[in-house]
């Protein structure tokens, strides 16, 4: 992993899309610096996996700009994409395959070595607690299995960013305090993490910028104290999300459910 450069990790510049008459993103301008643990949250809907898609290159923007490490995402998508690794929403994986396959496959794909994909993916799969799975066809994972050999994949080719949607979704307590420390060693070393998550605990633990985005909009970015302004992560991003988003304004006309 190189050293840190003056170019931002990942600078987003009037991202839209919209799905028919819907815009999911509506020019959004983000940026996210070389080395930070950078957090990105939201209501359901906000559209933080479509920025996130459009950001690395997996869904094309009607309008605006993606840059990682000032490498345009869309104009040199090869070079772009070797700077990044990558953990989306729905991950597909080949199911017929076993952990450990799938992971040397994606060495190769990346023009790794054999011996050193298969050195690599077997540090991976033992640092994740993934060694017997890692003999057995991915058919057979659980969701937190699953999570555990696409944050391998993306590890693998030891990018200098990562950009992970949700995950430690589904993963158990003992192998997210394993990720969460492979993560803050990752940044230690000069990467830099973009990690979307719906429980504030987790972003809180571990990120040190923050953006919130609402309505296919960022409404609050910065450092994480400057963004939560004295207040938890979580009271902030109600005070921000307040009347926009449903669940947000309060629970009212259930009292049968106390009958």
């Amino acid at each position: 992993m190189g050293p840190r450069t003056a170019a931002p990790a990942l600078r987003l510049t009037g991202l839209a899309k919209k799905f028919g008459t819907h815009r999911a993103v509506d020019g959004i301008d983000l940026t996210v610096p070389s080395g930070s643990f950078f957090g990105l949250v939201g209501p359901n809907g906000a559209g933080k996996t479509t920025t996130l898609s459009m950001a690395v290159g997996l869904l094309r923007p009607d309008a605006g700009r993606a840059e990682i490490f000032g490498t345009d995402v869309w104009a040199d998508a090869s070079r772009a994409k070797g700077l990044v690794g990558v953990l989306p929403d729905g991950l597909a994986l080949p199911e017929r395959l076993t952990g450990r396959e799938v992971l040397c496959f994606t060495g190769l794909l990346r023009g790794m070595a054999r011996a050193e994909a298969d050195r690599r993916a077997d540090g991976l799969l033992r640092n994740l607690g993934l060694d017997a799975a890692g003999r057995t066809l991915v058919a057979e994972y659980s969701t937190g299995m699953r999570k555990k050999i696409g944050l391998a994949a993306a590890l693998l080719h030891a990018p200098r960013l990562l950009v992970l949607d949700e995950p430690l979704e589904a993963v158990d307590p003992v192998a997210a305090a394993t990720v969460k420390e492979i993560l803050r060693r990752f940044v230690r070393a000069g990467g830099s993490v973009v990690l979307s998550s719906h429980v504030m605990a987790v972003v809180e633990q571990l990120c040190d910028h923050l953006a919130v985005v609402d309505a296919g909009r960022v409404v609050a970015a910065g450092p994480l104290d400057e963004v939560r302004a004295g207040l938890s992560l979580e009271e902030r991003f109600v005070s921000l999300v307040a009347g926009r988003s449903p669940g947000a304004r309060g629970v009212e006309g259930l009292a049968w459910l106390a009958s």
